[in-house]
């Protein structure tokens, strides 16, 4: 099986010479998994974490399934943010030319006149749902011919609160198309969703081998919230701190936190990435911390999410999440890969409550206690008040640098905490209505009953 090649799974000769040139021969499991299927015309539902290889796991038979003759467009892959949907059709881009297909990105941000005459031109469209409504409504092009439909990282669409709009837009696509479901969870609200869009489809689940997953040490600090940027400081000044994710709730916090940074050290290069930024800025924020001209990227959830950056040392909650989900999906972006990360969490005396449930929901809470959290712990302010040398309770880890001017919060540090599990993704559960449009015949044999099969209640 390990040996399987991408010709092996059905792949055309143009797509594999495509990957070859850019060194790529082996497909990954979940490529392996999957492909054949998609290329019977089979519906999927995928359950995969970033970094899988996914893209290329429905990108490539997805090519293959589209003829350059097809009226346009001919497929379509919905995206949660505009950084996934960019980075979709850079990885597909190659593999589409190969095959003298166009595929073109449809988000905000950029000018809506362009946008569309690129996107009605292509076969393939990658598309974030809100632009993507605007554009159908605004007349730009229309998907009465899509036949194909790939959903990615479903959960985090629904988290983000898109299903009335994708319904909306299911609604408009063919009942017969071929749907691919992809998504870091298939529970709840997510694995309603993919039972309304998908019929009788082939489930499979990858998940990262046991000897490849990296252990997360897991650190919960107490702190008043004048301290809090001091206290962060000291955390991304450690000599053992690596390329950080610093996550914050507002646009406007993560600019001030970076402007912060920016005036109380000379060693933190750090850059803000949220929604208010244009394409451009989001994308050479990016790029910068992915080549290391900045190592630290404070974002927001909705910003972050897409972000798919090796070798990340440290993620830290400057601001509390919202939920359990929101916690697994910022610290996951940490201790891939085989490599060990360090997920730290800050939280003031009125958070304890909400920060402490998330940790025991999590099985941290012995981590969450240490951080002496029942004890109110003293702020900088009034450490510096006396002299600077305030007691603390807890341990830190040997080589994490120098005190800072008033002492440090109280904090804890528990080592050898594991990765959570995936949490259940939070969403609307109405299952969306499928249209009446007339059935069309799909040329692969394995669909030919597809249409019948479709007929049954939702």
């Amino acid at each position: 099986m390990s040996q399987q090649s991408f010709a092996d799974l059905g792949v055309s000769n143009a797509v594999v010479n495509s990957l070859r040139d850019r060194g790529i021969e082996a497909p990954f499991p979940i490529q392996r998994q999957v492909i054949e299927d998609i290329l019977e015309g089979d519906d999927v539902l995928v359950q995969s974490p970033t970094g899988s290889g996914k893209t290329l796991a429905f990108g490539v038979p997805l090519v293959d399934l589209v003829e350059s003759t097809d009226p346009r467009p001919t497929a379509l892959i919905l995206a949660p943010t505009r950084e996934l949907a960019s980075q979709i059709v850079d990885e597909m881009e190659a593999i589409c030319h190969a095959r003298a297909l166009r595929i073109a990105a449809v988000y905000g941000g950029v000018g809506l006149q362009q946008q569309a005459k690129r996107a009605a031109k292509s076969h393939i469209i990658v598309a974030c749902p809100g632009r993507l409504e605007d554009q159908l409504q605004r007349g730009a092009f229309d998907l009465e011919n899509v036949r194909y439909l790939v959903l990615d990282e479903a959960d985090r669409m629904l988290d983000m609160g898109f299903k009335p709009a994708v319904d909306r837009i299911v609604r408009q696509i063919d009942d017969s198309r071929q749907t691919l479901f992809f998504s870091a969870t298939l529970e709840g609200a997510a694995g309603k969703l993919a039972a309304a869009y998908t019929i009788d489809p082939k489930t499979h689940v990858n998940r990262t081998p046991k000897e490849k997953q990296g252990t997360i040490e897991h650190r919960f600090i107490h702190v008043s919230h004048e301290a809090k940027v001091e206290t962060l400081v000291g955390e991304l000044e450690s000599p053992d701190r690596g390329r950080t994710l610093v996550f914050v709730r507002t646009k406007h916090g993560a600019d001030r936190l970076v402007k912060k940074l920016s005036k109380r050290s000379r060693q933190v290069r750090a850059v803000a990435m949220h929604g208010n930024k244009s394409q451009n800025q989001r994308q050479r924020a990016l790029a910068d911390f992915e080549d290391g001209r900045v190592d630290t990227l404070v974002a927001t959830d909705v910003a972050a999410r897409g972000i798919d950056v090796a070798d990340v040392t440290h993620v830290i909650n400057f601001d509390i999440p919202e939920d359990q989900d929101t916690f697994v999906h910022r610290v996951g972006r940490t201790g891939r890969a085989g490599a060990d990360g360090v997920g730290i969490s800050f939280f003031m005396s009125d958070q304890a409550k909400e920060m402490g449930s998330i940790a025991k929901s999590l099985g941290l809470h012995q981590e969450f206690e240490a951080s002496g959290a029942g004890f109110h712990a003293e702020s900088h302010t009034r450490q510096k008040r006396s002299g600077g040398n305030g007691s603390r309770s807890g341990t830190r880890k040997p080589g994490s640098g120098p005190s800072r001017k008033g002492g440090r919060p109280q904090q804890s540090r528990a080592g050898g905490g594991k990765g959570s599990p995936q949490g259940r993704a939070e969403g609307d559960d109405r299952q969306g209505s499928r249209g009446g449009k007339p059935k069309r015949n799909r040329s692969n044999a394995s669909n030919r009953n597809r249409n019948s099969r479709r007929q049954r209640s939702r």
